[in-house]
């Protein structure tokens, strides 16, 4: 009886060491893992001739493909952890306007757009430009500056084919420096008093450039300009533009100084909306 009880102690201590016992490695488990695919292979009523052929997975290679540490683990763990959201300093509704909705841009998407509608006569226009094209000159490489004239009256509209006529000619080559030209069509305005009021007047600025008039008339007369001209239009109606200089960004959020309360503020502002485009 006493030889009974001692070898049915035994049997439990076995069977509570086996719950115990660290987790076999996967090399340990590779003989049971082999076993149990060719039992089932062999037990299978119906089996394709492609399951047939294949191999028995590698489990030495996948186990030591798993971390060893527990450090490893911990760093996989923290690794998907979520991001404490962003705090943004600029309002919606108060510091910019969101356009539902998004309308269209005038380039692709490939990059987040940021839209300048302006006109030459205009004076806030004319004190911005300098702080936009510096902005301009250092953007993020995923933004693309874009510069639309609006038009509103029928010498807005002969600017903006001025606009798109220097456009098309500095990037054929025939005006060297487009944005010399931009900067002497502000210069012209607001310290010549030279409103370049007619095509002839604009014809002469050009000539200034070198721009010769047969070159001068094919470009001011193209479809090209003609279809960057209801492109301008329409995007002003779709964006609800009724003042200048005013800023859309990625054809989502509107903004200007009145809404930032300054042109650094504007900048600013510019900056942060790009910054949550880029987040998406």
């Amino acid at each position: 009886m006493k030889h009974s009880l001692l070898i049915g102690v035994a049997l439990l201590l076995l069977a509570a060491c086996g719950k115990e016992d660290p987790a076999p490695t996967a090399v340990e488990e590779q003989p049971a893992a082999a076993e149990e695919l060719v039992d089932e292979a062999s037990d299978a009523s119906e089996i394709t001739e492609t399951d047939a052929n294949e191999e028995a997975p590698e489990l030495v290679e996948e186990s030591a493909a798993e971390p060893e540490t527990g450090e490893q683990t911990i760093l996989l763990a923290q690794a998907d952890l979520p991001t404490a959201p962003r705090e943004w300093q600029f309002k919606e509704g108060t510091n910019y306007i969101r356009l539902v909705p998004t309308q269209p841009t005038v380039g692709g998407a490939d990059k987040i757009e940021v839209a300048e509608f302006f006109y030459y006569l205009c004076p806030h226009c004319y004190n911005f430009e300098p702080m936009i094209k510096g902005w301009a000159e250092n953007k993020p490489a995923n933004v693309r500056f874009v510069q639309v004239p609006a038009m509103w009256n029928a010498i807005l509209v002969l600017h903006g084919r001025m606009f798109y006529t220097n456009e098309i000619l500095a990037r054929n080559g025939i005006i060297e420096d487009g944005a010399a030209f931009n900067a002497a069509v502000y210069q012209e305005i607001h310290r010549r008093n030279n409103q370049l009021s007619t095509e002839n007047a604009i014809r002469k600025l050009f000539e200034r450039f070198g721009v010769g008039a047969e070159d001068f008339s094919r470009a001011w007369n193209s479809f090209e300009v003609d279809q960057k001209l209801r492109v301008a239009q329409d995007l002003a109606r779709r964006y609800s533009i009724a003042s200048t200089p005013t800023v859309v960004v990625n054809g989502k959020y509107r903004t200007g100084a009145k809404e930032a309360g300054s042109y650094p503020k504007l900048i600013e502002v510019i900056d942060e909306l790009i910054a949550r485009e880029s987040a998406r």
